[in-house]
């Protein structure tokens, strides 16, 4: 008897955790039906593909299709490895990410406080307009400002070098450059709209924190360290952890535009060499193993950042 009791109170919480449910998506219809689109376009074109993965894991053959095309178990991962080429990419677009990863995620937050410092509302106003503007240009026009700054000839940088006394150095053309180069480009390119996120966290800081602050004697640079950063230390915490999780996705055009033979030995990444080998070259299966390993290695970089940041602040993704 009491089983079937707990039987029944087990059945009556799960009909009332239900319409609890119903209620709740009935009461915010209107969000749900706005999110539809969104949800669409995700199954549509980043879910449906995933199916497409299987190849990595076949002799794909475009007229024979998934059905039919031999299957090779590891063997394209074993190439991938194997392969010196792959090796000495692999090594670039690691540096590259953890350079981007030390160098041009700090900008936007750095950028984020100097701006939330000034007092001038117009003149405000029209800074963060003039650093936002050059997110909007596509990697085609922001290469071509960056080869003409940087020409040995003409480019206003070797013009100041030149003007030093020194000889002018061929940025482009030289292959110890060209991380500097693809790391710099970012950072004037995407700072100054990355700082949105974090001016929207510091405009929710209570202006009763800095008041008491400075009552009590605090500097400006006290109050940031003590009020400003820590205030937005969830917002930073959590945009690391997405920035970790393409962490090896640092861009195909973002490079592209930048390379030539004289600095391709130090400039390639696994996007372009996907490009090359993949779509120029027709393998396929070959460069559907690289993508398969840079999400792999992109989860696993989430998940440990989330359970490390869960533990040491409290932020998480989920």
């Amino acid at each position: 008897m009491a089983v079937k009791m707990q039987a029944v109170k087990a059945i009556g919480s799960k009909a009332g955790t239900r319409k609890n449910v119903l209620r709740f998506m009935w009461k915010y219809k209107t969000l749900y039906v706005i999110s539809v689109p969104g949800i669409v376009y995700f199954f549509i074109f980043k879910y449906v593909p995933l199916l497409g993965s299987v190849i990595a894991f076949q002799d794909y053959n475009i007229f024979q299709g998934i059905l039919d095309s031999k299957w090779v178990g590891l063997a394209h991962f074993k190439r991938m490895f194997a392969h010196y080429d792959f090796l000495n990419i692999l090594n670039n677009t690691l540096l590259i990410g953890l350079y981007d990863l030390l160098i041009a995620f700090p900008a936007p937050i750095v950028l984020a406080l100097l701006l939330n410092e000034l007092r001038l509302v117009l003149y405000k106003r029209v800074l963060q307009t003039i650093v936002y503007m050059p997110h909007f240009l596509s990697w085609v026009i922001v290469s071509g400002i960056a080869i003409g700054i940087l020409s040995p000839s003409t480019g206003a940088v070797n013009q100041f070098i030149s003007g030093l006394g020194f000889e002018p150095i061929y940025f482009l053309g030289e292959e110890s450059w060209i991380r500097t180069v693809l790391i710099g480009s970012g950072i004037w390119r995407d700072s100054g709209y990355g700082t949105i996120i974090f001016l929207a966290a510091l405009a929710g800081v209570n202006p009763d924190l800095y008041e008491a602050a400075e009552v009590d004697g605090a500097s400006r640079w006290r109050q940031t360290l003590s009020i400003t950063i820590p205030a937005l230390l969830p917002t930073i915490m959590i945009m690391f952890l997405l920035h970790i999780g393409k962490f090896l996705d640092f861009g195909f055009e973002r490079v592209y535009v930048f390379l030539n033979p004289l600095n391709k030995n130090n400039g390639e990444i696994l996007d372009t060499y996907i490009y090359q080998v993949g779509l120029l070259g027709q393998q396929f299966s070959y460069t559907t193993a690289i993508g398969l390993f840079k999400s792999v290695v992109g989860l696993a970089l989430i998940v440990i950042g989330n359970t490390l940041s869960k533990k040491t602040t409290g932020e998480s993704l989920y």
